[in-house]
C-alpha cells in the first residue's frame, strides 16, 4: 500500500467532531436570573421593608421553621429583618433563606479563642510566659531570685557544677523539676541552643523610668544607657551585659519599634538582665529631656560625631550614653536632643561598629576615665 499506511505503532489522532446540543431540553438553564432587586425588596436582606410578598419558597421554609419550633417548644430561628442579633444573608438553607450568621473575619470569636485572619500567624499574648535557656543564664536568674514556674532538664546531659547548683536552688525554692527528652526541649525552645536546660519565667517586670532615674541620681557615679530603636534582642542582651559590667545603673528602651526583654535577650545577657533594671519609655526624646533636667549629660554615639570618645570630659559626671539602631543609627529628634555626639576613633576604615560593640567600647572608656 502506498505511503506510510503500513508503518507500525503509528499514532493516529481522532478528528474532533461537533458536540451534540441539548435539543432544547435544558433551555431553562440558559436563562438569566433577571435584574437584581433593590435591598428593600429582598426578603433575605437586612434592609427589607417587610411590606413585599415573600417568595413562595421562602415563605414555605419560614412556615416549616415555625411549625418545627412550635413542636419543640422553642422560638423560631427566623428573627426580624434588620434586628441586631440577626444578619440576613444567603446561607446554606437555600436561596433567599434568612439565616442567623455568626461574626466572621479577623477577631471573630471561636471555641478556641480569637479567630485569626487567613495567612496571619496567631499572636502570642503579651503576658505569656517564656523559656529562658542556657546554663549561665538559668543559674544567674535563679541566683537573682527571678520567679520561675518550672525547670526543664534534658535527659542524658553532662552534669557539671552549674547544673548541680541549678537543681539544688530550684529544689530549695520549690520549683517543679521536669526531666524531658532533648527533642521535646528543642520543640519548646524553637531550636534555640539551650545546653540541655531551661526555666519557664513569667513576663519581664520592667522598672519604672522615674524610679530608675531617681535611684541613679542618688548613686555616686550616675550612668544610664539608652537604646534608640535597637530591634535585635541579641544586641539588647549584649548591651545589658556590658552596662552591668561597667557600672551602669540601668537601661531604658522605647516601648514601640524596639526589642524588649525576651528569652533571647535573657540568654545573651548571660543573666545580667536579672541584676540590671530595664525600663520602657513611651517617648525617648521626652525621657532624655527629663534626664537632662535632673543634671544628666546626654551623649549619642554617632560615626560622624564632632567629639572624640577619648576626649569626652563629661564622662566623669552624670551621664547617659545613647546607642542608635543597627541600621539608621540615632533618630533625628533623639540626635537633636543629645548634648553632644561622640564618635569612636578607628584605625582602619570600617563603615560602622555593631550597636552592642559600640556601646561596650564607649562604656569601657567611661569606666576608665572614672577610675582614673
Amino acid at each position: 500500500m502506498p505511503g506510510n499506511s503500513q508503518r507500525r505503532n503509528i499514532r493516529q489522532i481522532s478528528k474532533k467532531t461537533a458536540v451534540k446540543g441539548t435539543g432544547g431540553k435544558n433551555k431553562d438553564t440558559l436563562k438569566g436570573r433577571g435584574k437584581t432587586l433593590p435591598a428593600d425588596e429582598r426578603p433575605w436582606h437586612k434592609g427589607y421593608s417587610g411590606t413585599e410578598k415573600l417568595p413562595s419558597k421562602t415563605a414555605w421554609k419560614q412556615d416549616k421553621e415555625r411549625k418545627a419550633a412550635a413542636a419543640e417548644g422553642r422560638a423560631p430561628k427566623i428573627g426580624k429583618p434588620g434586628s441586631k442579633d440577626t444578619t440576613w444573608g444567603r446561607g446554606s438553607g437555600g436561596k433567599g433563606t434568612p439565616t442567623k450568621r455568626t461574626p466572621t473575619g479577623r477577631g471573630a470569636p471561636t471555641r478556641s479563642g480569637p479567630r485569626v485572619a487567613p495567612g496571619r500567624k496567631s499572636m502570642t499574648p503579651k503576658d505569656a510566659p517564656e523559656l529562658l535557656v542556657g546554663r549561665n543564664p538559668v543559674n544567674e536568674a535563679l541566683r537573682a531570685h527571678v520567679p520561675a514556674t518550672a525547670l526543664y532538664i534534658a535527659q542524658g546531659i553532662d552534669i557539671d557544677e552549674r547544673i548541680t547548683e541549678i537543681v539544688r536552688t530550684a529544689g530549695d525554692r520549690g520549683i517543679p523539676i521536669l526531666e524531658i527528652s532533648r527533642a521535646e526541649l528543642d520543640r519548646l525552645t524553637g531550636g534555640v541552643l539551650h545546653q540541655g536546660i531551661g526555666i519557664q519565667v513569667p513576663p519581664y517586670a520592667y522598672e519604672n523610668f522615674d524610679d530608675m532615674l531617681a535611684a541613679s541620681v542618688e548613686h555616686a557615679e550616675p550612668l544610664l544607657v539608652a537604646l534608640d530603636g535597637v530591634t535585635d534582642p541579641r544586641n539588647l542582651g549584649a548591651v545589658i551585659r556590658s552596662a552591668a559590667a561597667f557600672g551602669a545603673q540601668g537601661i531604658f528602651v522605647p516601648e514601640r519599634r524596639a526589642a524588649g526583654i525576651t528569652a533571647t535577650a535573657w540568654r545573651t545577657s548571660a543573666g545580667a538582665a536579672a541584676r540590671l533594671p530595664v525600663s520602657q519609655v513611651t517617648n525617648m526624646t521626652r525621657a532624655l529631656k527629663q534626664a537632662q533636667s535632673e543634671g544628666f549629660v546626654v551623649v549619642g554615639l554617632d560615626a560622624d560625631g564632632e567629639t572624640d570618645l577619648y576626649q569626652l570630659e563629661a564622662a566623669v559626671g552624670p551621664l547617659i550614653v545613647v546607642v542608635g539602631s543597627e541600621g539608621r543609627g540615632l533618630g533625628r529628634l533623639v540626635g537633636q536632643t543629645c548634648d553632644m555626639r561622640v564618635s569612636i576613633p578607628m584605625v582602619s576604615e570600617v563603615e560602622s561598629l555593631n550597636a552592642s560593640v559600640a556601646a561596650a567600647v564607649a562604656l569601657a572608656e567611661v569606666a576608665r576615665r572614672r577610675a582614673a
